[in-house]
């Protein structure tokens, strides 16, 4: 399994989280009617293009689970119905908690996050939107 950060969503893998999506609900989420999950289906791509960390859980390079993270706080956690139980959330958790994208330009953040054990592994010179603000990758130890 590998895991990865979608920086831009395309059409292919949108379609295929969407179907995580359903398949998950309809394991999970007895308490909605085939017509509330189909109503709430229609939301569900422009959630995927508006979280700000959409994060994929791959097995044999195809999508198996995603969530994704606004503002540090999670707004989505979906498990394809088939791989429930093999530790897959609890992995998408794991790399949530242990990988950390903070402003560069911001040293109190910065000196908050090596407190806590964070180190800098990587630098882009811009943000996730394009602009330029260098961005720090951090990694828990």
């Amino acid at each position: 399994m590998k895991i990865l950060k979608i920086n831009a969503l395309d059409q292919e893998t949108e379609n295929k989280l969407l179907v995580i999506w359903e398949i998950s609900v309809r394991a999970t989420h007895n308490f909605l009617s085939d017509p509330e999950i189909n109503n709430i289906k229609k939301y569900v791509p422009h959630a995927l293009r508006g979280v700000s960390h959409l994060i994929v859980a791959y097995d044999e390079n195809e999508p198996v689970a995603f969530m994704g993270i606004n503002d540090q706080k999670l707004e989505m956690l979906f498990v394809d119905a088939n791989q429930r139980g093999n530790g897959i959330g609890k992995a998408l958790i794991t790399y949530g908690i242990d990988n950390l994208d903070i402003n560069e330009q911001n040293p109190g953040a910065r000196g908050f996050y090596e407190h806590m054990g964070f180190k800098a592994v990587e630098r882009s010179e811009f943000d996730d939107q394009g602009n330029p603000y260098p961005i720090l990758v951090m990694k828990g130890d």
